[in-house]
C-alpha cells in the first residue's frame, strides 16, 4: 500500500513579507498473515512514507515559491523478497512577478522542475531491451531518468486557486546509466538529451469540502521537432483529513512521455497514514 500525500496548502497571500512554511511528514503501513486458513490469502507486508513541503514569499512585487514531494515505500509478497512500490522526488521553483494592472493578471513567470526517483525500479514480468537480458531487469535509478524543465513566460490567475501557466521550456532528460539510456529514447554515449518547445502548466488547488482539499496540476510540453502529441502529466490528490494526526488520501495519475512510450501510463494509489507537521 504506498504512500502518496499532499498536506493542505493555505492559498497564498499578496501582502506579507515572511515566509510562508509547511512541511509534513506521513508514515503508512499495512499487513496481513495466514495460516491454515481455509478461504485462501498471500502474507503481504507493506510500508510506505512520504515528505511534503511549500516554501513561499513575496519580496515587493515578486512572489517565490519552492515546493516539495518525496515519496518511498515497499511491499512484501508471502515469499518474495521487498520490492519498490512508490518511488518519487519531486521539487518546483517559481518566480512570479506580481504587477499592477495586467500584470496583476497575466503575470510574467519562471518556473523550474525536477522530477526523477530515489532507488533502482525493476521489470519483474518482460523483457524491455533491444537484446535479451535476464528478469528482472533494471529499469530506472537515481537520475536515470531525470526530467528537468525550465519555462518562461505568463501566469494567467483565473480566481484564487486556480492558475494557468504558458510560456517558452525547455525540457532536459538525463540518463546517468549508459544501460538503460535505450529505454528512454537516447543512444548508448548520449548522457542527455535537451528538447525545446511550448510548455502549459495548469493547477488548481482548493478546500472542497470541510476536512477535504483537492489539489490538481496538468503539465504539458510540445516539442518543436516532434510531430507527436504533446507530453502530459495529470497529477490529483484528494485528501481527507479525519483528525489532525489521521488522513487518507487518494493519489490519480496520467502520464504520457513519449521518450519512454506513446502508451499512457496509469497510477491509482489509495493511503490512510499517521501525518506530523514539521512547520506549519
Amino acid at each position: 500500500m504506498p504512500l502518496a500525500a499532499r498536506a493542505q496548502q493555505a492559498e497564498p497571500t499578496t501582502t506579507s513579507s515572511a515566509w510562508e512554511r509547511s512541511l509534513v511528514a506521513k508514515l503508512a503501513g499495512s499487513q496481513a498473515t495466514f495460516q491454515n486458513w481455509a478461504e485462501g490469502g498471500i502474507n503481504t507486508l507493506a510500508l510506505s512514507s512520504a515528505v511534503d513541503g511549500r516554501w513561499q514569499k513575496n519580496h515587493g512585487r515578486w512572489n517565490r515559491r519552492y515546493d516539495l514531494r518525496l515519496a518511498f515505500g515497499a511491499v512484501k509478497q508471502d515469499t518474495l523478497d521487498f520490492r519498490k512500490a512508490e518511488d518519487i522526488i519531486r521539487l518546483q521553483a517559481t518566480y512570479k512577478h506580481t504587477g499592477l494592472g495586467s500584470l496583476s493578471t497575466f503575470m510574467p513567470t519562471a518556473a523550474f522542475t525536477v522530477r526523477s526517483q530515489m532507488a533502482p525500479g525493476y521489470n519483474f514480468e518482460k523483457n524491455q531491451f533491444k537484446e535479451r537480458r535476464p528478469l528482472p531487469q533494471k529499469v530506472s535509478d537515481l537520475l536515470s531518468p531525470g526530467v528537468m524543465t525550465l519555462s518562461l513566460g505568463m501566469t494567467y490567475q483565473h480566481k484564487p486557486g486556480l492558475s494557468q501557466r504558458v510560456g517558452l521550456g525547455g525540457k532536459q532528460t538525463v540518463v546517468l546509466i549508459e544501460r538503460l539510456r535505450e529505454l528512454y529514447s537516447m543512444t548508448a554515449d548520449q548522457r542527455m538529451k535537451m528538447e525545446v518547445g511550448l510548455e502549459a502548466y495548469t493547477e488548481f488547488e482548493r478546500d472542497i469540502a470541510q476536512n477535504i482539499h483537492l489539489k490538481s496540476t496538468l503539465g504539458l510540453f510540445a516539442a518543436f521537432n516532434q510531430p507527436e502529441p504533446p507530453d502530459l502529466l495529470w497529477e490529483n490528490l484528494l485528501t481527507m483529513r479525519v483528525n489532525s494526526w489521521l488522513q487518507f488520501n487518494v493519489e490519480w495519475v496520467v502520464l504520457r512521455d513519449k521518450d519512454v512510450s506513446n502508451r499512457f501510463q496509469l497510477k491509482e494509489v489509495f493511503t490512510v497514514g499517521i501525518v506530523y507537521a514539521i512547520l506549519k
